[in-house]
């Protein structure tokens, strides 16, 4: 048998493109590439003989890398551990510049139907928990909340067997179980639950029905690669996105998963846009069929793997311009990064003034149940954040008006997130699903492939 050939770092050369610099503390040649005609990569050029009349020092701001000495100036306008300017509060913003923004934000939503349909439901699997006489006031606000997100789930007809439920910012899982509930003995669902952050008393790990599989995921929504999760690459289930009260950027992450990483089913491995390549396997044909096409040369995009979303809004003020998935519905009506900063910050006008009265004129304590039972992130009435992330309102707006263009915010943000799933195959719509008293938070985002028939249609 021929002797294979040695490695370009036994000969003592570097491979093949990439720099020629030997670090002797790991006795092995730079792995970096290095620039067309060049030795060696911008770490190390200082070390070749062309560059030696420069030096490189570590940057000021970040001492992680290194630049050239003589162009620093230029490095740290550009440097990314640079600070940010931050846009002027609105409660410093003159009263001109504010009735600018509110001319703006009015003219933006002109055409916009401000009365969303109620859409409050509820669920028989819940029945008991609901008429439990031991539930605080804060644990039958959730349960009702649940219910009404159940029965939403299920007049969209995405309850049934072999698909997988992905829920994001799960909490303790109370949403997955109850929808676990709803579906008895269905075969082969698959749970997965979404928490960046470490969660007590998780109520997944009781489940134990044989049909169904609950795995959890502690992961930031906008690292998660649904493809890569190894029930779905291999069963290829059609998934349910849901959510209950998902803060701010957290449901434009949780679009983007759904709809651009998964919706799009790109392959590990392969880095060109799945729009651009042609389905030839078998499988792939199996897909097609079973969705009504022939798969003859058809594009991936053109079968979607997400069945329906229904996820609960939350926190407006919480999110980013950076993650927001509306940014083309925003600049298509002139507006840009700087508006979506004071609109969603004014978006909590909505419920600022509302919640504050609702807790003075409570008079329902909080009790050892409502903790223990349901004490997650969010209270009855939404996010537990600052009554006012605005800043002081403005005196010159009345209560009312100051609420009104808080729900126009909110409408707009949400616009932009409903635009961004038409344009990717959606037919989505908002609806409230709660009673203000049950939750101020009470706005309901859902979505179906455009090709499936309305649930109206199909009942």
């Amino acid at each position: 048998m021929a002797a294979s050939a040695p490695t370009p770092h036994a000969t003592g050369f570097p491979a093949e493109g990439r720099c020629g610099y030997y670090v002797a503390k790991k006795k092995r040649f730079c792995r970096m590439v290095a620039a067309a005609g060049r030795r060696f990569c911008g770490e190390h050029a200082g070390a070749a003989e062309e560059e030696n009349a420069r030096k490189r020092i570590l940057c000021p701001l970040d001492p992680k890398h290194t630049v050239y000495e003589d162009q620093l100036a230029k490095h740290l306008r550009k440097c990314n551990s640079r600070e940010k300017p931050k846009p002027v509060p609105i409660s410093s913003l003159p009263e001109e510049q504010l009735e600018i923004l509110i001319k703006k934000l009015k003219k933006a939503s002109e055409g916009l139907n401000s009365t969303l349909k109620d859409q409050i439901m509820s669920h028989p699997a819940l029945h008991d928990a609901l008429n439990d006489p031991n539930n605080g006031d804060s644990a039958t606000k959730h349960l009702k909340q649940q219910a009404s997100i159940l029965g939403n789930i299920e007049k969209l007809k995405l309850l049934g067997p072999r698909r997988c439920f992905v829920e994001f910012g799960a909490g303790k899982g109370k949403l997955s179980h109850w929808v676990d509930i709803a579906l008895k003995d269905a075969e082969e669902v698959h749970f997965i639950l979404v928490e960046k952050v470490p969660t007590r008393f998780k109520v997944d790990g009781k489940h134990r029905k044989k049909n169904s599989v609950f795995q959890r995921l502690q992961i930031d929504i906008q690292h998660l690669c649904l493809n890569r999760i190894p029930v779905l690459s291999r069963e290829r289930l059609p998934v349910v996105g849901i959510g209950k009260h998902l803060c701010g950027a957290a449901t434009d992450l949780a679009l983007r998963c759904l709809v651009e990483t998964y919706g799009a089913r790109r392959e590990e491995g392969n880095e060109e846009p799945s729009a651009k390549r042609i389905k030839n396997s078998k499988a792939d044909k199996d897909l097609d069929a079973a969705a009504g096409d022939g798969g003859e040369g058809l594009v991936a995009e053109e079968w979607s793997p997400v069945a329906g979303i229904v996820v609960a809004l939350c926190c407006h003020h919480r999110c980013e311009w950076r993650h927001y998935v509306g940014k083309d519905y925003f600049r298509a009506r002139g507006l840009g990064a700087l508006e979506f900063h004071y609109f969603q910050r004014m978006s909590s006008w909505a419920t600022c003034g509302r919640r504050t009265a609702a807790l003075e004129a409570s008079s329902v304590p909080r009790t050892r149940e409502d903790e223990s039972k349901d004490g997650e992130e969010h209270d009855g009435g939404g996010h537990r954040g600052p009554e006012d992330p605005a800043g002081t309102l403005p005196g010159f707006l009345p209560a009312e008006e100051k609420e009104r263009l808080g729900r126009l915010c909110k409408l707009l943000i949400d616009q932009g997130r409903l635009e961004y799933l038409q344009r990717r195959g959606f037919r989505g719509a908002l609806q409230r699903y709660a009673d203000p008293g049950v939750s101020l938070e009470n706005v309901l985002l859902t979505a179906l492939p455009a090709q499936a028939p309305p649930a109206d249609a199909t009942a």
